[in-house]
């Protein structure tokens, strides 16, 4: 049990679907072995004990709002957030997207971190406008440099110093061990045991260009090994235009549409390669959880992509099929030395760059974290 004097922070969370109870998890990470102790507060979602295990907090409270009752000014929520704001000894708020920055910064009076994980947040004018009259204590940060650089752009009287990048991140040791063999999760998905497979896991929407996808297959199909498929793992309002392609394209027979899996990431070890064919992707989770399972990954190169696989993987132009096509029979001929020499390189960049461990330092690290009146105090050794 905690004292009044107890530090904590209070973190607040849109809801926790998709990614964002992993982004929840990073963040409560941080101050793990610190004087600080988490509440996570989850505006929308019934409560769930699986969640609530998986936040990695110290406390977990569900609001249990609708998405409707978040449009608009979000009064009700404001005065929840502003009640947990006075309950306990709060030094600082992380706040995930723009509604829970704008809740925390008419609910609470404390220093705020802004987490920003996709492009063109604060393009509107009244979003430009809520920031700049809480600049003093609002600070921004980006899940890649192009987010952080795309947050500079729209406010551009902001110090550098307030705008930041801070990479999401994977548990290494954690995720390598929840990872299914080969043979387990192809019999899992369902997919041949002997055939070559190009997985991709992602929502079927625009911004995931999975038309180009299907295109690059379809081109690079006759020159990989007999058998060859494409996995496609998600859901979404381009699935049945999605599969019509397939069928133009004459690839209907190799193509196979699997819709949603829970916990997708245990499976990929059934892949020979993983594609990301992304608009723009802010940063691409899915990116890590491949290179953990030691699989080859060919990404467009635009947005926070191209951060993860540069040098790493291979990089196509947006849009182009043909040159998608180019990245898959590579790959596909590759040897098995070859391979393995990309498994080491991934490993290391995911210890260097996207682990928990460092982005723990290179949190603490930051000059900003200074920034806040001496709200935050350097974590315990």
């Amino acid at each position: 049990m905690s004292s009044p004097e107890q530090p904590w922070v209070l973190q607040i969370c849109h809801g926790y679907d998709g990614p964002f109870l992993d982004c929840a998890r990073q963040y409560a990470a941080l101050f793990q072995g610190t004087q600080y102790k988490v509440l996570t507060v989850y505006l929308t979602g019934d409560r769930d004990t699986n969640v609530e295990a998986g936040s990695a907090s110290d406390e977990v409270i569900f609001l249990e709002y609708t998405s409707r009752q978040m449009r608009g000014l979000k009064l009700s929520a404001i005065r929840d957030v502003a009640r947990l704001g006075s309950s306990r000894n709060f030094a600082l708020c992380i706040a995930h997207r723009f509604k829970p920055t704008y809740i925390a910064c008419l609910a609470t009076r404390l220093p705020i971190i802004g987490v920003s994980h996709a492009f063109g947040v604060y393009r509107r004018r009244m979003r430009r406008w809520f920031a700049n009259a809480f600049r003093k204590r609002l600070m921004l940060f980006g899940v890649s440099d192009a987010v952080r650089n795309d947050l500079r752009r729209c406010l551009p009287t902001w110090q550098d110093g307030r705008i930041l990048c801070l990479y999401n991140r994977i548990d290494l040791n954690r995720a390598e061990f929840c990872i299914a063999d080969r043979e387990q999760a192809r019999r899992a998905l369902g997919l041949s045991e002997s055939g070559w497979i190009v997985g991709h896991v992602g929502r079927l929407h625009p911004d995931k260009d999975q038309a180009t996808l299907l295109k690059g297959f379809a081109a690079a199909l006759p020159s990989l090994p007999d058998g060859s498929v494409l996995a496609i793992i998600g859901e979404g309002r381009l699935e049945r235009s999605l599969k019509l392609l397939a069928v133009e394209l004459g690839i209907a027979e190799n193509v196979r549409f699997l819709g949603h899996i829970a916990n997708a990431r245990q499976f990929f070890r059934a892949f020979d390669t993983f594609a990301l064919t992304s608009d723009h992707e802010p940063f691409g989770m899915v990116l890590l959880e491949a290179m953990v399972a030691g699989v080859p990954v060919v990404c467009s190169d635009c947005g926070g992509g191209r951060e993860i696989v540069e040098d790493v993987g291979l990089l196509f132009p947006l849009g182009r099929p043909d040159l998608l096509a180019d990245r898959l029979i590579a790959i596909a001929r590759q040897t098995e030395e070859q391979l393995e020499s990309f498994r080491s390189a991934a490993r290391e960049r995911l210890s260097e760059r996207f682990s928990d461990a460092q982005i723990k330092r290179r949190f603490w690290a930051l000059p900003a974290m200074g920034s806040f009146d001496g709200a935050l105090r350097e974590p315990l050794s």
